[in-house]
């Protein structure tokens, strides 16, 4: 094998509140190899990624780049130094177009913008993307500015390209297209480094594994075509959670009721007719932006209708405070929006609690209960009930968030993107909570991004597609082929 182009020695991650988040960790990463990196939330997978996009300083350890010690004392030393990481959510600038964030990039690079036209043609013919260069980046979908990144990144010289999480928010048809991309970028040389909780992922990509559980490295450089998908899950979690049993819905009466809708958003959500049952899952999947947002938000309250009614266990029309108070509990899409992070597990807790209940007097004395009652629920691990909310692992942010509404006993939740980002362990905790809910005649609207959940349990699937429905499957007649067509809007059919 090649010489690394980059090597991470014995990196060691302490926070100033003694949690050690990285034990001594070794990772390299070759020319024109993909290396996944694989970890339940909080094994430390990303930590150890911005330490070497210079975002985070270590502990203790060295890199090696090119076979000399380097220190990056910010993201823009490694960007320089070839080293670029696409996240999750890109970081762009929302309120500036294509080009505009293109340039800012370069500028960090210190390539001059006059460049950019010739080295783009040269992105563009490796990676296969366009990039609408005169729109504005809050415009655009998340597949869409994940291009953007990932072309701004090669066009700037990326010798080493990270992606944490990179199909999280795509459609099956953006999925291969980025997996085209990254077979061109491997052809050119580039070394990736993909961070993923998706085993499928690892066995079509990957040429070699690393696996972390809790900060140190259990597993490295395994050959995947060497090793199984069991063995694989059992280094990341130590345990394989169980098959669930197949549910047997007796669906009863509504929980929720749509017609006539028109929502005015980031599209126009036109719905004839929606419904959602006692007992019953209705999963509503579809490419990011095709309406979510505006149907999660007039099913919740905060967003305003041009028309139509949304009945909510027999409330028309509610507001946010009314939906709770009706029954109806809520999990966003992204839990940082939902929690402060800067507040305690206890304050988060109260903050949660009253938007279901209202005032209340909530003496320290009954946090602490409500937080026990919570943590031993639904498996909360913090190491207080005032350490900051910030502090908890990603899926422990998220156990958190789930809990606050699932502990309120609601008869109708609405859950957007629930195990977004969450380890294997974590993810199916939270989907048999999901599941557990309906089969003791909770209704659930699940909107997701992930194809992989809506099957797993939903009962019936709404497809969105431009703001309309575009198809409603019963469980038996969906596959992710059906799903995928009507995602890209090559059916329709009006109602649910």
């Amino acid at each position: 094998m090649d010489r690394p182009v980059v090597e991470l020695r014995d990196i060691v991650k302490v926070y100033p509140d003694g949690v050690r988040a990285l034990d001594g960790v070794s990772l390299r990463l070759y020319p024109g190899k993909v290396h996944a990196i694989l970890g339940e939330n909080g094994a430390g997978k990303t930590t150890l990624m911005r330490i070497l996009y210079g975002e985070i300083r270590p502990t203790g350890g060295e890199i090696i780049l090119d076979g000399r010690p380097v220190r990056f004392h910010s993201t823009s030393d490694a960007i320089r130094s070839g080293i670029a990481m696409v996240y999750q959510h890109p970081r762009l600038v929302p309120t500036l177009t294509v080009r505009d964030n293109m340039v800012l990039y370069f500028d960090t690079a210190g390539i001059p913008a006059g460049e950019l036209g010739e080295r783009l043609e040269r992105a563009r013919s490796i990676t296969g993307f366009e990039a609408p260069l005169d729109e504005v980046v809050e415009s655009l979908p998340v597949g869409v500015r994940q291009r953007v990144d990932i072309l701004r990144s090669i066009a700037a010289g990326a010798r080493v390209l990270i992606l944490d999480e990179p199909t999280t928010n795509l459609s099956p048809a953006e999925v291969e297209g980025l997996m085209a991309a990254v077979e061109g970028m491997k052809r050119e040389g580039i070394a990736v480094a993909f961070i993923t909780h998706r085993l499928p992922e690892v066995y079509r990509i990957a040429d070699l594994v690393s696996v972390l559980r809790r900060g140190r490295l259990v597993a490295s450089e395994l050959d995947p075509r060497r090793v199984g998908v069991e063995e694989l899950a059992r280094l990341m979690v130590g345990e394989l959670p169980r098959a669930p049993a197949p549910r047997r819905p007796r669906p009863g009466r509504p929980v929720l009721r749509v017609e006539g809708l028109r929502v005015r958003g980031r599209v126009l959500l036109e719905v004839d007719t929606l419904e959602v049952r006692e007992g019953e899952i209705l999963g509503v999947a579809g490419v990011e932006g095709n309406g979510q947002d505006e149907l999660v938000g007039a099913v919740v309250g905060y967003a305003p209708r041009e028309s139509g009614v949304v009945e909510v266990l027999g409330t028309r029309n509610p507001g946010p405070r009314e939906f709770y108070a009706a029954g109806g509990a809520f999990i966003p899409g992204d839990r940082t929006k939902a929690l402060a992070l800067a507040m305690s597990v206890a304050e988060n807790l109260a903050f949660l609690r009253y938007a279901h209940a209202g005032p209340a007097l909530l003496t320290p004395g009954r946090l602490v209960h409500l937080y026990r009652e919570v943590a031993e629920a639904y498996r909360v691990v913090a190491e207080s009930p005032w350490a900051p909310a910030s502090s908890l692992s990603g899926g422990n942010q998220q156990k958190l968030l789930v809990g606050s509404q699932l502990h309120m006993r609601p008869r109708l939740l609405v859950a957007v993107n629930p195990t977004r980002g969450l380890d294997i362990a974590t993810t199916a905790y939270v989907r048999g909570l999901i599941r557990g809910l309906a089969e003791r005649g909770v209704g659930v609207l699940l909107v997701s991004t992930d194809l992989d959940e809506i099957l797993e349990l939903s009962d019936r699937i709404a497809v969105l597609f431009n703001g309309r429905i575009a198809g409603v499957l019963e469980r038996g007649q969906a596959s992710p082929e059906v799903i995928g067509r009507l995602m890209g809007g090559a059916g329709w059919q009006a109602g649910a």
